[in-house]
């Protein structure tokens, strides 16, 4: 949309007319969440305005203070709704073929995640499903759930390959993860996780997997402009420490940012990798020590914390919250929406399941799906409502943002905007 405005001024006694076109537009009579840098409170601003020019936040604040420039521009009425920025589902394994649902059976005879793992299952039974699809089939399983992301006010989500464990299935989940984002109306940050396990052929030689396939892959997906972090899998039933080196190294090289799956089902030194090779983001981090904080702290990492995993993992060794806490390490929390260990689509039921099941705040459940998941994807654009910012924002009928992580199983959403378009169900000047 346009508006007009015309300027008359005089110039050696002729008049002139100035013609200036504005693609800005004003959102009234609501209350709005800045969610400040430091993520210690909602910055929650009453009876606030936001001018937005085109894609950008233009100016925000009380709507008394105002600036008269912003006056003709053509205003909506959010009739006293709640707005956040744009949600941020910062680690999912989203595009992947088939579903895992047998397993969910086995765990709920006793079976666990490592014992599945061993007997073929876990994330080989998925390997096997996702490598008979092709991108085009990939990115229409994985569209449905993006979808669902998206009603609930996700505005920017990460995917992850991982699922493929060749050269041919990684890079076309990464080009599924693209095709997505020219799909939807929606940003996508791709990370590749050729390191999430050994493939069966590679089982007992993991550092062979790396050298010969996982990180040729990797040069494959920078050098086509598929990847924008790297990630990894440090665990028992995956990869050491020492064995993630050379690959992180690599990504070093390429000039590619780093995050890591760390100290999920044990202690197994992933935090101080990820601290060594100042990784965006660690996640998971049930078995992460004081030491290992204070790693991430220093190195300015962010903390991930998946819920959903550990909800249908059924594990009882809980993240560090307290811990992250006192050391000021931000917190961000997400699906790690997957088909085996976390098959969980929606971001506000991970809001309700962080703050249940980790005592965390209803403040800093939203933090975790904005501005510290902005963090933990390298984002500077988004997760905060402030003057420059992109103009990504969920409209909610809440009267407050603790809402949000309040009920279970309730959408609350009136409307997302995604960079400046305003939709239909808002469309009432």
């Amino acid at each position: 949309m346009y508006v007009i405005n015309l300027f008359m001024y005089r110039h050696n006694n002729i008049i002139l007319v100035k013609c200036e076109i504005m693609t800005g537009y004003l959102l009234e009579n609501l209350n709005f969440a800045s969610m400040p840098e430091n993520g210690t409170s909602y910055g929650i601003v009453d009876d606030g305005a936001i001018a937005v020019d085109g894609r950008k936040i233009a100016w925000c604040g009380e709507r008394p203070q105002l600036p008269s420039r912003y006056s003709s521009w053509r205003s909506y009425d959010l009739k006293q709704r709640f707005l956040t920025p744009g949600l941020i589902d910062c680690h999912t394994h989203i595009v992947h073929g088939g579903n895992r649902v047998s397993e969910f059976e086995m765990r709920l005879q006793g079976m666990s995640y490592q014992e599945i793992t061993e007997q073929g299952g876990g994330i080989n039974a998925t390997l096997e499903q996702t490598r008979r699809l092709s991108v085009s089939e990939l990115v229409e399983q994985a569209l449905p759930r993006i979808d669902a992301l998206m009603a609930e006010g996700v505005c920017t989500v990460e995917i992850k390959s991982g699922y493929g464990l060749d050269a041919k299935t990684e890079l076309d989940m990464l080009r599924a993860a693209r095709q997505i984002g020219r799909e939807r109306e929606i940003v996508v940050k791709t990370s590749f996780l050729g390191a999430h396990l050994a493939p069966p052929n590679y089982r007992d030689q993991p550092e062979q997997y790396l050298e010969k396939v996982c990180i040729p892959t990797l040069q494959k997906a920078a050098t086509e402009g598929l990847v924008d972090a790297v990630d990894g899998f440090c665990e028992t039933v995956a990869f050491s420490d020492g064995q993630l080196e050379a690959l992180f190294s690599h990504a070093e090289s390429l000039g590619l940012p780093v995050k890591l799956h760390a100290e999920q089902l044990s202690h197994s030194g992933g935090c101080q990798l990820a601290a060594r090779f100042r990784a965006l983001s660690a996640d998971h981090l049930e078995f992460a020590k004081e030491e290992d904080v204070i790693a991430l702290r220093k190195s300015r990492t962010v903390a991930v914390l998946l819920p959903g995993a550990y909800y249908t993992l059924k594990q009882s060794q809980k993240p560090p919250v307290k811990i992250l806490r006192k050391h000021g390490v931000p917190i961000a929390i997400a699906t790690d929406c997957n088909p085996g260990s976390s098959p969980l689509n929606s971001i506000l039921t991970a809001m309700n399941l962080s703050c249940t099941l980790f005592e965390l705040t209803p403040q800093e459940a939203l933090a975790g799906i904005t501005v510290s998941a902005a963090k933990a994807l390298g984002l500077t654009e988004v997760g905060q409502v402030k003057t420059g910012k992109t103009a990504n924002f969920a409209v909610w009928n809440v009267s407050s943002p603790s809402e949000l992580a309040y009920r279970i199983g309730f959408n609350h959403l009136a409307g997302r905007i995604y960079e400046g378009k305003i939709p239909s169900s808002l469309d009432q000047p």
